[in-house]
């Protein structure tokens, strides 16, 4: 009996997903397909490795053994991939860069036109997420991070604190702020820090929109929904909003550029995390609300 990696690796996603279907589309298979795989990696082992329960498919103990060797077949092939990854001399190559979405149009696009005129061998696949992708299985090869405690998996550079302070529209007056409308990011976002923020300053019924980002919060102010908390390296530079107050010590945190240790001295990666630190020396008063 001999089994290849494409057989772990798809016993593994229908354990992910708890089911044919949603691992199907994610293999890029149909259903039937998918069916047909199962079955005969069951005919090879003889064992049924799921079982076929109306809330999904549910490993049995010989399905868990499978899975688990896929797991630590999945983590050898990565840290192998990290380890040449790391190896390259030459700045060229595909770089993947994760950050946050609301950075994108002012901060990023211009830094990455710069590198890539600096660097045309370099590839930048570009990753807008407000999760944080895991580095450790190559999501990502650089992450760039608004965080106050990175994880102490990877390492790179703080580059400036980024303040926050309440904002509203430049065109309006403004007297007791608990009676105006206001908008927020919601409890889910940054530990519910900013609904507490705003439940300190304001009575529930005067929020009148909760966002699940940051990302279209400088606009909701902007088109006078309410004032909120805003970043201040977004909302100083825009002429539509003036600063009512702060910044809040409690609501910053840090600018980070961060990698996984096996592919810090990968050339492009170092390039790219030079370059981002460079780009972001001149801009560190506006990130720090100053």
């Amino acid at each position: 009996m001999s089994l290849d990696w494409d057989e772990f690796r798809f016993v593994k996603s229908v354990a992910d997903h708890g089911g044919l279907t949603a691992a199907a589309a994610q293999l890029g298979i149909n259903h039937s397909t998918a069916f047909r795989r199962l079955a005969a990696v069951e005919a090879k082992l003889d064992a049924r490795l799921f079982e076929r329960l109306r809330t999904g498919y549910v490993p049995t103990p010989a399905g868990q053994a499978m899975i688990a060797a896929a797991a630590r077949i999945e983590t050898d092939v990565t840290q192998f991939a990290r380890a040449m990854a790391g190896r390259g001399e030459t700045p060229s190559g595909e770089l993947r860069v994760t950050a946050p979405a609301g950075f994108a149009a002012d901060l990023l696009m211009p830094v990455l036109a710069d590198f890539s005129a600096r660097y045309p061998e370099i590839r930048i696949d570009l990753l807008l997420t407000e999760e944080a992708l895991n580095l450790s299985r190559r999501d990502a090869d650089v992450a760039i991070r608004v965080s106050r405690e990175p994880s102490e998996t990877l390492v790179g550079r703080r580059l400036a604190a980024t303040a926050w302070g309440l904002y509203g529209r430049a065109d309006r007056e403004y007297g007791d702020l608990s009676r105006e409308a206001w908008v927020c990011p919601g409890p889910g976002v940054a530990n519910g820090s900013f609904m507490r923020f705003v439940a300190a300053r304001a009575p529930a019924d005067r929020i009148r929109l909760q966002l699940n980002t940051v990302t279209g919060l400088d606009a909701a102010v902007s088109a006078g929904l309410g004032i909120g908390p805003l970043p201040c390296f977004v909302a100083d530079a825009n002429p539509a909003l003036r600063r009512l107050s702060g910044p809040y010590p409690e609501l910053g945190a840090d600018l980070w550029v961060l990698t996984h240790p096996d592919l810090r001295h990968a050339a492009r990666v170092r390039v790219f995390m030079e370059h981002f630190a460079e780009a972001m020396l001149p801009l560190r008063a506006r990130f720090e609300g100053r």
